[in-house]
């Protein structure tokens, strides 16, 4: 598995597409993302070549047309991302960001009960 890079949030919105249903062309890309992002053509194939020299994506020749795959995976980027995240904003304090998801977040019994049992199952 290659190294994961940062990616921005502008990649994330392509890397997702193509997490969901690759391989795709930069056409297609576009249009998944047309009612998110009203970004141009171009702006979609650059943005495709800026996330494929990070080696997170690879693409294969289809006739005049490029099919673009992730190379890493959605887990692994967003373990990269969170781990980041953490050791920014946070100082690495896992119990910190919890708590200050768990006190600005709206959630259901549900949410509480599930995290309840993370959080029981962490502890065993």
């Amino acid at each position: 598995m290659p190294k994961v890079p940062a990616i921005t949030e502008a990649e994330w919105d392509v890397m997702q597409v193509l997490w969901d249903d690759a391989p795709l062309a930069a056409q297609d890309v576009h249009q998944r993302l047309g009612e998110k992002r009203d970004w141009s053509p171009r702006t979609v194939k650059t943005l495709l070549g800026r996330i494929v020299r990070q080696r997170a994506l690879t693409y294969r020749e289809d006739g005049k047309r490029y099919l673009y795959r992730p190379k890493v995976s959605r887990e692994a980027c967003l373990r990269h991302a969170s781990r980041s995240f953490l050791e920014t904003v946070f100082a690495g304090d896992a119990a910190m960001l919890v708590t200050h998801l768990v006190r600005h977040s709206r959630m259901s019994r549900d949410d509480i009960e599930s995290l309840k049992q993370i959080l029981d199952d962490k502890e065993h």
